[in-house]
This record gives C-alpha cells, sequence and structure tokens, in this order.
C-alpha cells in the first residue's frame, strides 16, 4: 500500500510530513510557495490519516517503512524531508535508518524526547463527534459540537478539515480514529537510544510551544550533531500556520 499525496513543482524532491490529526492538505499554501523555488513538493498523507490506508497497525516503525516503500515507487533520492511534530518524529526515525535517501531534514516543533500524553481530550471530542450523527449535519454544528470539548477556534478548525461528505449526506472522519484512540502511546514515543544522522538538520521551534525546550537541545545534539535550532517568533506549536513567513524564510535560508 502507497500513500496517498499531492505532488507540484518541478525539481528537487521536497517532501512534506503533517503532524497528528492533520493532513497533507494543511501544507498547501507553503507547499506553493517551496515548488516555486525549484522543488517537487510531494505532501503526503501518513497512514490512517488524510486520504491515505487505514490500518490496525500504527507506530513510528511502520510510519517510517511506509515513507521508504512512497520514496521507493516514486524513485526518490536524496530528499528535503520536513516533518511537523508526529511527522516530524517519523522524519527523524527514517533519517537515521535510510540516511542515503535524504540531503537535507527539517523538523518543526518537536523533539527527539519521549511526550506524554497529551491529546486526550481532543480524542474524546473527536468520538463524541463520531458517535453523533446529528453533530455531523453541517460544519457548523460540528464546530459547534466540538467547542464542549475543545475551546481554542484554531484547534477547532484544524480538526474540522478531517470531515468529508459521505454519499448519505452526512459528514465523516477522515482520521482512522478507533486505531489512533488505541495506538495513542505510540505517538509521544522517543527515537531509540544511541541512533544518530550526521548529514545537515535544521530544528524549528514555536517560541510560544513548550514542545523544544532548552534542557532538550542536548538530546537533539546528541542524535542530530549537525543540527541547528532556531526559533520562530509569535508562534506555537503550529509554527508553520502561526508565523509562515518566518517559518518559510527559515527553510530558505537553511537549504540556499
Amino acid at each position: 500500500m502507497i500513500l496517498h499525496s499531492n505532488i507540484s513543482g518541478e525539481g528537487k524532491a521536497f517532501v512534506i510530513l503533517h503532524g497528528f490529526l492533520g493532513m497533507g492538505d494543511n501544507w498547501k499554501t507553503l507547499a506553493g510557495q517551496f515548488a516555486e523555488t525549484g522543488c517537487q513538493v510531494h505532501l503526503v498523507d501518513q497512514r490512517n490519516h488524510g486520504r491515505s490506508f487505514h490500518s490496525t497497525v500504527f507506530n513510528y516503525d511502520a510510519l517510517a517503512e511506509d515513507l521508504k516503500a512512497y520514496c521507493d515507487e516514486k524513485g526518490l533520492t536524496k530528499i528535503i524531508l520536513l516533518g511537523h511534530s508526529m511527522g516530524g518524529k517519523t522524519a527523524m526515525l527514517f533519517a537515521i535508518r535510510y540516511p542515503e535517501l535524504v540531503d537535507k531534514l527539517i523538523i518543526a516543533d518537536i523533539g527527539p524526547k519521549e511526550y506524554p500524553q497529551h491529546h486526550q481530550q481532543i480524542l474524546e471530542g473527536l468520538q463524541a463527534l463520531s458517535a453523533s450523527s446529528e453533530a455531523r449535519s453541517s460544519r457548523g454544528d460540528a464546530d459547534t459540537f466540538l467547542e464542549a470539548y475543545i475551546s481554542d477556534w484554531g484547534t477547532r478548525q484544524f480538526l474540522l478539515k478531517n470531515l468529508y461528505w459521505q454519499k448519505d449526506k452526512t459528514l465523516a472522519l477522515r482520521v482512522n480514529l478507533p486505531v489512533l484512540v488505541n495506538e495513542i502511546e505510540a505517538i509521544g514515543e522517543a527515537l531509540p537510544t544511541q541512533t544518530m544522522y550526521e548529514g545537515d538538520t535544521l530544528f524549528l521551534k514555536g517560541m510560544k510551544s513548550n514542545y523544544i525546550t532548552e534542557s532538550d537541545e542536548n538530546l537533539i545534539l546528541a542524535h542530530f550533531p549537525k543540527a541547528e535550532i532556531i526559533g520562530v517568533k509569535d508562534a506555537g506549536h503550529w509554527l508553520h500556520a502561526e508565523n509562515p513567513e518566518d517559518f518559510y524564510d527559515s527553510v530558505l535560508k537553511f537549504l540556499s
């Protein structure tokens, strides 16, 4: 099974991996900009997300191997690889396993460490939404329904991108929710110890985010000795959406 993707532009392969409960589509605007710089941008949906296949297996080993199969299928080598959050963990493991396939590695707001589970409220809201056909009769109804679980408007809009119209005129979620709920512990797992990628690496952290702290920097450098760690101002965990200009400029500077 090969991952679903949207490909734009011509030139050097630039693969982007979304975060948990996201999809490649979340990166459409930036993908267009990167494509204009002479890159062929691949917006990939990871398994159990977006339009990619569903599977009961969900862990970083599987996600990294999915990307290897995708690169083999598309004939991609020496790629620029960018991953955000969960996608960043996939990208780190892939680069460690297949360094010969990666030219430059960009990690957005995630470190190699273990993260405690913190998506419970969101998953609870999505499960309740999934169980209520009434709440899924329109996007507005779904938004109102989710507000009881998720107060932040931006987070709700991000999650509502998962909704699509079914033939029976009700909205459904693209994500494989039962498996994601079941395998949620896997999302927080640390990179395997004593592993290293020695290529050019950029870590971008949102200055309003607590996903990468100063105390994480030694661990980052232990796994990625050539890493640059740069802050993106006025941005939290969704740094590419909250400050796309500085995010884009930082990536471009790293690639040039």
